[in-house]
């Protein structure tokens, strides 16, 4: 029964329900986008209807691309986002199952979507491809640092636990640790964090259109390109969920607690679409500057009061 039980929320919560809420993201950040441009915008099933038309092509691969890697970077991209959520959909629904060190595997988890862009860039041979996965590579190694020292704040605060059940049941009791000096400066590091491992403006640089063609994903068509697509709309819902689980009380399904967690995440989706439509790109060294500079010594700073329980 137990394992029937994860498999329905791998299945239902960690793939569906997580699609279907990205896709909904998705619209929205389009939506909101075209209207600052004083265009009408795409319809609500725009993103379902994108994502069947690419199933329905032809996928080619270059002649002198990897066929293997090239195939597979998309299945490990999707893949380590569908852990991601099953994970946090398992914490959430039902905290008691949550395992020591689970959020050291999701942090980890959510470094495998950029590596498989990697992957895929370098596998393709092509030359803007290869310029694209450079440009993510050097991103990946630019946020990584303050994220991973952002999510260490929760991580003090609650008493040294790595598991995510812990961190929940701590601000049950004492509040979110958002509320706090150390966790705000955190919050704000995870977002910003979050926007690059969206590859949004301005941190876009992997595939900028106007530079590079689309960048890491140049030479992919048909289904690969879709499992793409569709891994990162998902990654809209499961970064901001994150974010709410470790920050800002995770997911309640009593009463109140559910409509403050769809205000907190339609917050959070609205965030990125405003950061998104109000700042230019920035060249991959300005980004890199921006996360090893003012982001790390933020996120030091967040350790730091998180020490002294602020």
């Amino acid at each position: 029964m137990t394992y029937l039980m994860y498999i329905g929320y791998l299945v239902v919560f960690g793939v569906a329900v997580t699609a279907v809420i990205g896709l909904l993201a998705s619209w929205i950040d389009r939506k909101v986008t075209a209207r600052v441009q004083y265009r009408v915008g795409p319809p609500l099933l725009q993103p379902v209807i994108d994502l069947v038309k690419l199933l329905g092509k032809e996928t080619l691969i270059p002649s002198g691309a990897s066929r293997t890697m090239f195939l597979a970077a998309p299945l490990i991209g999707f893949a380590s986002v569908i852990a991601v959520s099953t994970i946090l959909w398992t914490n959430s629904l039902s905290g008691g199952r949550s395992f020591l060190g689970d959020l050291v595997v999701v942090v980890y988890l959510l470094a495998v979507p950029s590596m498989s862009i990697i992957l895929g860039g370098f596998a393709s041979g092509n030359p803007l491809a290869s310029v694209g996965a450079s440009r993510e590579m050097k991103l990946v190694m630019a946020y990584e640092l303050p994220f991973v020292l952002a999510c260490l704040v929760p991580v003090i605060l609650s008493g040294y636990t790595l598991k995510l059940g812990d961190i929940v049941g701590y601000q049950t009791q004492h509040g979110a640790i958002a509320l706090s000096g150390g966790g705000a400066l955190a919050l704000i590091v995870c977002i910003l964090c979050m926007q690059a491992k969206l590859a949004l403006v301005p941190f876009d640089a992997p595939e900028a259109e106007t530079e590079i063609c689309g960048g890491v994903l140049i030479e992919y068509s048909g289904p690969v390109l879709a499992l793409y697509r569709l891994m990162k709309t998902m990654l809209l819902f499961v970064l901001p969920f994150f974010i709410i689980i470790v920050f800002m009380g995770g997911l309640r399904l009593d009463g109140i607690h559910l409509v403050l967690f769809v205000l907190k995440y339609v917050g959070l989706v609205a965030l990125i679409t405003v950061i998104r439509n109000t700042n230019p790109r920035l060249r991959i060294d300005q980004a890199m500057r921006f996360f090893w500079g003012p982001m790390t010594v933020v996120a030091v700073i967040a350790v730091g009061l998180a020490l002294m329980g602020w």
